[in-house]
């Protein structure tokens, strides 16, 4: 069956097709699925497949508001939007909705589609000279440099909590290793880091300080500017305010928050789902931890079966078109499916069959907008992992796997908490003390003082009024089920 969208939003599905009549929560007045709301973000699995055996590989869907678009849901439909912007282009001021002013600036689809000078929404010779300084600056990092950053970071953070025997690795390793680790990427002091984590993990909760949270962010980031305007350094703020393409100093600080924020999302999800599958799934890791599979290879497997990222929006058609068996016009939205794409029964018949080592999922995207720092991402998710499950070698889940939750929305899913018992580990030098009834009795330092600009984030949300929803909020609609 092939759709397309009217000039207005009230489609109404024509008789046969199967959501035509329906009527029941999760659909719109037009009989079209909502890709948000409770319904849709209880299983967003579900609904995928719900809408792969009504429409195939690109489905008619409803936005906030009830906009339509079109979900990309298989594989290779995918890769064609991804891999061909002269056909579908990465401008969001394209999108007919926005022409003909029907998103509201209150929208909760504007902070991930109102367009900004950044690479990530343009095209053609604008997009190489943007993409091009934040990819050149990314790899000129040692990944020796970057895996020794996570090596300190992460036995930092073991040591906070292995005396205890017990942790939440969300709330106390996966949520602040990424960050720690890009605060050294961007050249910032050591000790910023703790304080863009908690801004940062503001920002993914939505609470009500989360826009204050963002302002720390681009405060810290101003002034890391007019200090290595100063004194430059091997840093990624240094390269990308001395690149040849000759960026602005606000295209400069958008980028910086973009990778900054880009890259603690997603990594936080990765290690997370990764440690999440190690504790539940005994046959995973066995192969792990038997040698029959490396941890890149876990990794791959992961990003097939849980892409950090569920959704990204969007593509926007050129011109009328045509993919897999949809009519496209010319201004039409398009969500590329990554999870969707990922399950796709044409590449893999069997979910049940690995596949370790194989990157031909669609977690990093592909084409000339595919991720830029996913060597780093990975990196940092496979050393920190490594580590982890070499000083605590005997790492248990301390509840039932059924009782594990989800915060779930429209581009993205996030594991709550992953509570864990362990042995605590010995300190080098102390079994010997341990014996001879000697244990060290030195209490930890204090830690170093932080600096007193910027100002500090908001701590608690209770100093915000309460109608101030943070954009991290109003970006993804988020609720915990």
């Amino acid at each position: 069956m092939t759709t397309s969208f009217p000039d207005d939003a009230s489609l109404t599905p024509p008789p046969g097709c199967p959501a035509h009549g329906l009527g029941a929560q999760g659909l719109g007045a037009n009989g079209l699925r909502r890709l948000y709301g409770p319904e849709a973000e209880a299983d967003p699995a579900g609904l995928y497949e719900k809408l792969r055996a009504e429409h195939g590989e690109v489905a008619p869907v409803l936005l906030h508001g009830d906009l339509p678009a079109w979900l990309v849901l298989g594989h290779s439909a995918n890769l064609t939007a991804m891999r061909t912007p002269s056909r579908f282009s990465r401008d969001s001021r394209r999108w007919t909705a926005f022409q003909e002013g029907r998103i509201t600036p209150d929208s909760p689809l504007m902070p991930v589609i109102a367009w900004q000078p950044l690479c990530v929404f343009a095209d053609g010779e604008e997009h190489r000279r943007l993409r091009g300084a934040v990819t050149e600056s990314l790899n000129r990092f040692d990944r020796r440099g970057i895996r020794r950053y996570v090596t300190r970071f992460a036995d930092q953070l073991i040591q906070d909590f292995g005396s205890t025997g017990r942790a939440d690795l969300v709330a106390q390793f996966a949520e602040h290793l990424p960050m720690l680790v890009m605060t050294q990427v961007v050249g910032m002091p050591e000790e910023y880091g703790p304080r863009l984590v908690e801004a940062a993990r503001d920002l993914m909760k939505g609470t009500e300080t989360a826009i204050e949270s963002n302002d720390y962010v681009v405060a810290t980031l101003r002034r890391m500017m007019e200090r290595k305007r100063v004194a430059p350094g091997a840093d990624l703020v240094s390269w990308l305010m001395q690149h040849g393409a000759g960026l602005t100093d606000d295209e400069v600080l958008e980028h910086l928050r973009v990778v900054l924020l880009a890259a603690n999302e997603t990594t936080v999800n990765l290690i997370a789902d990764t440690l999440k599958l190690v504790l539940t799934d005994r046959r995973f890791r066995a192969h792990l931890s038997g040698g029959h599979m490396t941890l890149p290879d876990a990794l791959d497997q992961v990003l097939w079966d849980s892409a950090p990222m569920s959704l990204v929006a969007g593509r926007w058609a050129t011109g009328d078109t045509e993919l897999g068996g949809q009519q496209i016009r010319a201004g039409d939205m398009l969500l590329l499916g990554l999870a969707a794409g990922n399950v796709d029964p044409v590449v893999r018949p069997d979910l049940s069959q690995p596949l370790y080592g194989n990157r031909s999922h669609l977690a990093f995207g592909s084409g000339p907008h595919e991720c830029p720092g996913q060597d780093i991402g990975r990196a940092i998710a496979e050393t920190g992992i490594d580590i982890l499950l070499t000083r605590l070698p005997d790492l248990r889940l301390a509840l039932p796997e059924g009782e594990l939750t989800w915060t779930s929305a429209w581009l993205s899913q996030h594991l709550v908490e992953l509570p864990v018992s362990f042995t605590p580990p010995t300190k080098p030098g102390e079994e010997t003390a341990i014996a001879e009834g000697n244990a060290p009795t030195t209490p930890p330092a204090a830690p170093a003082p932080l600096p007193a600009e910027p100002a500090e984030p908001p701590a608690t949300a209770a100093a915000i009024p309460r109608q101030r929803r943070g954009w991290w909020s109003v970006l993804t609609g988020r609720f915990r089920r």
